[in-house]
C-alpha cells in the first residue's frame, strides 16, 4: 500500500498499516474528533508517531468511495460469492449486488463457490452468461482447492471485500486463501438454508501475498440507495449498450415502442433472466419514488 490505511477500529483507537508494513495503534487528534463525522476502516490517513511507538491521526484524506453498510472506505473491488448449492444461488441477489458495487465505483468479481457439491455443468450456462457480458467469474471449492490460486491472483495488491449471502463460504474461502486466519465458519440453518453471520466487525485483513481484504458483515441486506430509474440500465452493460438503438432517448425498456432492448430479449441476444432481474430492480426503485 502506498498510503497509511486504517485496518481496524477498537474502542476509540485505530490500527493503521503503514507503507513500511508496520501496524501502529493510533488515536485521533483532538480537533479531528470535533470536526469529522466518522472514521472508517479503509480511510487513508496522515499520522505522527509518538516516542512510545503509538501514533496520532493528524488528517483523514479524501475518500475515493464509501460504503454505508458495511461502513468501509477506499475499496478497489468486491468479490461477490454465491454457492452452487446449500444455499442455492440467487441470481437476482447477484444482479442487485453487481448494481450496488458498480454504483459505488468498485470493480466486481463473481465467485461461484462450493463447486464440489454439484456438477459444475448445472450452472455452466449462467457462468458463461456473466463472462460474456464482461464480468470476471471464478469457480471455487475449498474442498478440492479449485480456483483458489485464481482468487489469490485477483486479490493480490488490491483492497477488496467479500460480499454475498450468509452460508456461501466467504470465511471458508478466506481461511483457504490465507493460511492461519482461522476465521469462524457458520453452519447452515437446515430450516432456512441460510448461514449464520460469523463476522462481527469490519476489519481489513493483510494478505501475505499482498493486498487487504475485508470479510464484512451485513452485506446480505442491501437496497439500491439513491439510484434513479433511468440510471439503473447503466449497471446492466448489455442493456445499456443495446439502449443506444432504442427509438426514444429516455427509454427504460418497459412498454415503450421500438425498444431495441426488448427486441434483443425476444431474439435471445439479451438474457431473459437478466432482463427480468432488471425489471424487478426497476420496480423496486419506482416504488420508492
Amino acid at each position: 500500500m502506498e498510503q497509511n490505511i486504517i485496518v481496524r477500529g477498537i474502542g476509540g483507537f485505530y490500527d493503521v498499516l503503514t507503507p513500511e508494513n508496520r501496524v501502529i495503534r493510533c488515536k485521533l487528534r483532538g480537533r479531528l474528533r470535533l470536526s469529522i463525522e466518522k472514521v472508517l476502516v479503509g480511510d487513508w490517513v496522515e499520522i505522527s508517531v509518538l516516542n512510545n511507538g503509538e501514533g496520532v491521526i493528524e488528517k483523514i484524506l479524501p475518500r475515493k468511495n464509501e460504503l454505508i453498510r458495511p461502513p468501509i472506505a477506499n475499496l478497489d473491488q468486491a468479490v461477490v460469492v454465491l454457492a452452487c448449492s446449500d444455499p442455492k444461488p440467487d441470481w437476482l441477489f447477484l444482479d442487485r449486488l453487481l448494481v450496488i458495487i458498480e454504483a459505488n465505483q468498485l470493480r466486481p468479481v463473481i465467485c461461484i463457490n462450493k463447486s464440489d457439491l454439484l456438477d459444475q455443468e448445472q450452472h455452466l450456462d449462467r457462468i458463461e452468461l456473466y463472462q460474456k457480458i464482461g464480468y470476471e467469474v471464478i469457480v471455487t471449492s475449498t474442498v478440492d482447492n479449485q480456483g483458489i490460486d485464481c482468487l489469490r491472483a485477483v486479490l493480490k495488491d488490491q483492497v477488496s471485500t467479500f460480499a454475498g449471502p450468509s452460508g456461501v463460504g466467504k470465511s471458508s474461502l478466506l481461511n483457504k486463501i490465507e493460511s492461519g486466519l482461522e476465521l469462524p465458519v457458520g453452519a447452515i440453518s437446515t430450516k432456512l438454508k441460510r448461514g449464520r453471520h460469523t463476522t462481527r466487525s469490519v476489519e481489513l485483513i493483510q494478505l501475505s501475498f499482498g493486498g487487504l481484504v475485508a470479510d464484512t458483515p451485513g452485506f446480505s441486506q442491501l437496497n439500491l440507495g439513491s439510484i434513479r430509474a433511468p440510471e439503473l440500465q447503466q449497471y446492466f452493460p448489455e442493456i445499456f449498450t443495446a439502449a443506444s438503438e432504442c427509438k426514444f432517448r429516455g427509454c427504460i425498456h418497459l412498454k415503450e415502442p421500438d425498444c431495441a432492448v426488448r427486441e434483443m430479449v425476444a431474439s435471445g441476444e439479451i438474457s431473459e433472466l437478466r432482463y427480468q432481474n432488471y425489471l424487478a430492480l426497476l420496480a423496486e426503485i419506482e416504488q420508492k419514488r
